[in-house]
C-alpha cells in the first residue's frame, strides 16, 4: 500500500467516526425526557399496608447506563433487614377542621335576642372587624354569634367561615341585678354599628317587654340563689397558711387562680370549682406566707353553679367536719351558730326544695343557663 492510499484510508476512518458520532448525538437529542415521578395520591394509610408509587414514562437507556443508574441507586439506597417490605411513608392528609360547638349560647330563656338579615353570606374575618370593642352593655354580658353556611348551626363569630344570617343578644339577668332601661339602649346602639358595617337590618325586640322579662327572672332568680358558707375558727393558737394548705391538699383542694383561695375542682374540666376554701388574702400576699397567721376559714357552695350529680353538699359537710377534726377548729354557720346533724340535715331539706325550683324553670344547677344566670 502505498504512502497515498494509508492516508486516504485514515482520513476516510476518521470521517466515518466524525459521522457516526453526530448521528449518535442527533438521535439521543430526539429520545424522549424522562417525566418526573408523579406524587403519591393523597390518603390515609393505614399501618403495614404498601403504597405502589405511580410513576411517569422514564426514558430508555442504554446497557452501560443501566448498570451505572443502578450501582448510584444501591450505593445510596440505606441497608434494609432481610424480607422486610419496602417502607413508605404515608401521605399527608389535612385534618378536618374542627367544629367548636353544635348548639347555640344564646338562650331564649335568658336573652333579649336582636335578629340580623344580610343579602348575601359573609365572611367570618369581615363580620369579626365590625364586632363591638366590649361585649357588655353596662354589667350585662353581650353575645353576637353567626349562622355557619356549611354546618348549618349557630356559633360565636370565627375566621375562615361563612355566615347567612347573625342573631345579637344581651343577658336579662345576673347576680347585679335586671337588665334596665340605659343597659338596653347601650346594647341597641352596639349592635346597629355592627349591622351598619355589614349592611344587615335589624330587628330589636321590644324595650318594655325586654326590661319587663329582665325584672320577672330576676326576682325569681334572687328567690332561689343560694351560696353556703360553712366558718372553721381556730381554737387556741392560730394556724399558718402552710398548716392549712397541707392539710386542705389531703382533702383534695388545690391552689385558686385568686389569691386567699383553696378550690376543690370539679370532675369536668373547665366547670366551676365544686367548694371554695377562702381566708385572708393579706396571708396570700404576705413576704412569708407559708408563716402567716390564720385564725379563721370559710367553706363556700355555691348551689346553682355545681351540677346536683356532683354531689356537692355531701363533699360540703364532709369537708367541713374532716378539716374541723385536723385543725381543731369550730364549725359555725355564717352567723356564728354552732353547725350540728341537725342542721345539716334541716339545709340538706332546703337545699333539693332550691333543686326542683331550678329544674321546672329550665335552670337545673350546674346547667350553663343557670351559671350564666347566677354569676
Amino acid at each position: 500500500m502505498t504512502s497515498l492510499q494509508a492516508g486516504l484510508a485514515i482520513l476516510g476512518a476518521l470521517l466515518l467516526a466524525g459521522l457516526g458520532a453526530h448521528t449518535a448525538w442527533r438521535l439521543r437529542g430526539t429520545k424522549p425526557r424522562a417525566e418526573p415521578a408523579a406524587p403519591l395520591q393523597a390518603g390515609r394509610v393505614e399501618p403495614g399496608e404498601l403504597v405502589e408509587p405511580q410513576l411517569g414514562p422514564m426514558a430508555p437507556m442504554d446497557g452501560e447506563g443501566v448498570v451505572a443508574e443502578v450501582l448510584r441507586a444501591e450505593a445510596d439506597a440505606p441497608p434494609a433487614e432481610a424480607g422486610a417490605p419496602e417502607r413508605i411513608e404515608p401521605a399527608f392528609v389535612a385534618p378536618p377542621r374542627p367544629l367548636v360547638r353544635t348548639a347555640p349560647a344564646l338562650d331564649a330563656l335568658l336573652d333579649a335576642i336582636a335578629q340580623l338579615t344580610i343579602e348575601q353570606p359573609i365572611a367570618g374575618e369581615a363580620a369579626i372587624a365590625h364586632l363591638p370593642a366590649t361585649r357588655r352593655a353596662g354589667n350585662k354580658p353581650l353575645l353576637i354569634e353567626g349562622l355557619d353556611t356549611e354546618t348549618g348551626t349557630w356559633e360565636t363569630l370565627q375566621p375562615g367561615r361563612r355566615y347567612g344570617e347573625f342573631q345579637a343578644g344581651v343577658q336579662l339577668a345576673n347576680r347585679a341585678g335586671a337588665l334596665n332601661e340605659i343597659e338596653y339602649s347601650e346594647f341597641v346602639q352596639k349592635v346597629q354599628a355592627f349591622a351598619d358595617g355589614l349592611g344587615a337590618a335589624v330587628d330589636f325586640p321590644d324595650m318594655l317587654d325586654a326590661v319587663a322579662r329582665a325584672r320577672e327572672l330576676d326576682a325569681f332568680a334572687a328567690d332561689h340563689d343560694a351560696q353556703l358558707v360553712m366558718r372553721l375558727a381556730c381554737g387556741r393558737a392560730a394556724w399558718t397558711l402552710g398548716y392549712v394548705q397541707q392539710h386542705a391538699q389531703r382533702h383534695g383542694f388545690v391552689p385558686g387562680v385568686l389569691p386567699g383561695r383553696l378550690v376543690l375542682p370539679a370532675a369536668d374540666t373547665g366547670a366551676p370549682p365544686v367548694l371554695l376554701l377562702q381566708f385572708d388574702a393579706q396571708a396570700a400576699l404576705a413576704e412569708e406566707p407559708q408563716n402567716a397567721p390564720l385564725r379563721e376559714l370559710r367553706l363556700v357552695f355555691d348551689a346553682p353553679q355545681t351540677a346536683r350529680d356532683e354531689q356537692p353538699f355531701v363533699a360540703w359537710c364532709a369537708a367541713g367536719e374532716a378539716l374541723s377534726l385536723a385543725l381543731d377548729a369550730s364549725l359555725l354557720d355564717d352567723r356564728g351558730q354552732a353547725l350540728n346533724t341537725a342542721a345539716f340535715e334541716s339545709i340538706g331539706k332546703e337545699l333539693e326544695r332550691l333543686y326542683t325550683a331550678l329544674a321546672e324553670r329550665d335552670l337545673a344547677a350546674g346547667s350553663p343557663a343557670a351559671r350564666r344566670l347566677f354569676s
